[in-house]
């Protein structure tokens, strides 16, 4: 009996010991999102990827503009069929359909390129920058004993009440001016 007792007391003392241990843990918070764009690295990346975008988009634009040129021409073709022309203009309207289809098709492709193209260079250039901000963090919450960083950014908090912010040690682990503002991402980041 004395031996339940003591297990009894025992179990009661460890668990009263590790409640009061989780009471003393610390919490904090960061917006990683917003000192991710606050980087130079993101900023210049941001550029980078701006660039990219821009040169596609008037790629696209140039075959664009050429191929509603050709269906132009298709529809002019057609207004002036007559009965005297009709076998040569239908001729004619086969090649520019069959053309019309194979630069479509191209468009397409083309299209589909570079939306693999900007999603594979913005994991390239982003990639590295995230992983120096969570390492960043990772090290100001050891630096700062929290046992937990909630991350605001992500919408995953949906409450929070207390805690310490620790967005500014973050931003100035990685060398971030305290009144920097974040860029506006070219590009949706693909997560």
């Amino acid at each position: 009996m004395k031996n339940l007792f003591r297990s009894v007391a025992l179990v009661a003392v460890i668990s009263l010991g590790t409640q009061y241990v989780s009471a003393q843990q610390k919490i904090g918070h960061v917006n990683a999102d917003e000192i991710f764009q606050m980087t130079a690295e993101f900023k210049t990346a941001n550029e980078q990827l701006r660039t990219l975008n821009d040169t596609k988009t008037k790629e696209l634009q140039g075959m664009y503009e050429e191929f509603q040129k050709k269906q132009t021409d298709a529809n002019e073709k057609l207004r002036n069929r007559s009965e005297a022309n009709k076998a040569a203009v239908d001729a004619e309207l086969q090649t520019l359909g069959q053309d019309l289809q194979s630069m479509e098709q191209r468009i397409q492709e083309v299209q589909r390129v570079a939306q693999e193209d900007l999603g594979k260079k913005q994991q390239e250039l982003l990639t590295p920058i995230q992983t120096k901000v969570m390492n960043a963090i990772n090290t100001v919450a050891k630096e700062k004993g929290y046992a937990y960083v909630l991350d605001t950014s992500n919408g995953n908090v949906l409450y929070f009440q207390g805690g310490e912010d620790i967005s500014a040690d973050v931003r100035s682990k990685l060398g971030i001016a305290a009144n920097a503002t974040p860029a506006t991402p070219a590009v949706p980041p693909a997560r």
